[in-house]
């Protein structure tokens, strides 16, 4: 799972380490510093090991708070495994777990929650998302989110934490490309962006 989807990371804020918690701006710039360091240093870094050290920084939109809303989980019971076009012209088989249903600025909007077919580790939902950001701001394949899963089907659904699959990053990677209802007619301006693009912040 961790090769074919690209970053299925465990990057942990750095809150925990202090009595009270950051404030969330500051929550999302030590992810961001851990991601680069994980970037230079992992051995598990999608970074060929002859550019880790002069890797640059990740670009990120600003940190908008507004980005980060409540979504509810519509459950998918016994949903047959629908088969996700990949990076490398393979097609992944992935089971849809549910859908996810959340109002960002003003827009009703829905994505789906995956779990690779035949992935029995039920404690992560994969969600992989499209916008119209792709191709100018964002990788075109679109970008990634990871979810705890919640007992009350209610998660946080935080689109700064949006990630670029690793086959941004290296060829041999597979990265699943989101399916035509994943793909939000929205401009998502937040999470990692492209280093340069065709508009700035």
């Amino acid at each position: 799972m961790k090769r074919l989807l690209g970053a299925m990371l465990v990057v942990t804020g750095m809150a925990g380490c202090t009595k009270a918690p950051l404030p969330y701006p500051d929550q999302i710039a030590a992810w961001h510093a851990e991601k680069d360091q994980f970037m230079r240093e992992s051995a598990e870094s999608p970074v060929t090991p002859d550019k880790r050290a002069t890797f640059a920084p990740l670009a990120y939109f600003p940190t908008d708070p507004s980005y980060r809303v409540p979504a509810m989980l519509q459950v998918a019971p016994d949903s047959p495994a629908i088969e996700m076009p990949t990076s490398t012209g393979q097609r992944r088989k992935m089971r849809r777990v549910g859908t996810l249903s959340f109002t960002l600025q003003g827009q009703p909007l829905s994505l789906g929650a995956f779990v690779e077919a035949d992935e029995r580790d039920m404690r992560r939902l994969f969600v992989p998302f499209g916008d119209l950001t792709n191709g100018l701001e964002t990788y075109s394949g679109g970008r990634y989110l990871d979810l705890d899963r919640s007992a009350s089907n209610v998660y946080d659904l935080d689109f700064n934490r949006a990630y670029h699959p690793f086959c941004l990053f290296n060829a041999s990677y597979d990265c699943p490309y989101p399916p035509p209802e994943s793909r939000l007619k929205f401009p998502i301006r937040a999470g990692e962006r492209l280093a340069k693009s065709a508009r700035t912040p």
